[in-house]
């Protein structure tokens, strides 16, 4: 499942998010959802998250 859409993703999901330092690359990075920085319910390029620990990302995938 992708991660545009809001409603899809939820606060303990295990994702796959790209970092800001990798979105050239494409390189994935799985964590667990903390927080949920995006507010609008859709974003085309991902719903931004910021993992257990700490990191900050756009959801590309959710895997739970």
């Amino acid at each position: 499942m992708s991660g545009q859409n809001l409603r899809d993703i939820q606060i303990g999901d295990l994702v796959a998010i790209v970092l800001k330092k990798d979105q050239r690359t494409g390189i994935l990075t799985e964590g667990v959802v903390k927080r949920i920085l995006t507010k609008s319910s859709f974003h085309p390029h991902g719903i931004k998250v910021m993992l257990e620990d700490g990191q900050v990302g756009r959801v590309k995938e959710i895997l739970d």
